[in-house]
């Protein structure tokens, strides 16, 4: 199976969503040690849980336009982009 090398350029989205869960986490974590309500503390997290799900969905979007590129096997590029989605849930 070929690997999928993703440009730069592909990623600053990626990095963006993950620079924006790193402050959300670090804010919930701030949140525990105030003592906050378990409730906000919850809701926090499925957001930060949301943001890196969405940084993965990204970066496969990016790999699949990669393969659509590429010459690779459609067979070998189906599954591997069905074992990175199934990674994600």
């Amino acid at each position: 199976m070929s690997a999928v090398h993703l440009e730069p350029g592909d990623l600053e989205p990626v990095v963006k969503r993950l620079r924006r869960a790193q402050g959300q986490l670090a804010g919930v974590l701030n949140m525990i040690e105030d003592n906050r309500d378990c409730g906000d503390i919850v809701t926090q997290l499925a957001a930060v849980s949301k943001a890196i799900d969405r940084a993965g969905f990204a970066m496969i979007s990016a790999g699949l336009q990669q393969c659509i590129r590429s010459e690779e096997d459609e067979s070998e590029a189906r599954e591997r982009l069905e074992k990175m989605f199934m990674a994600l849930s």
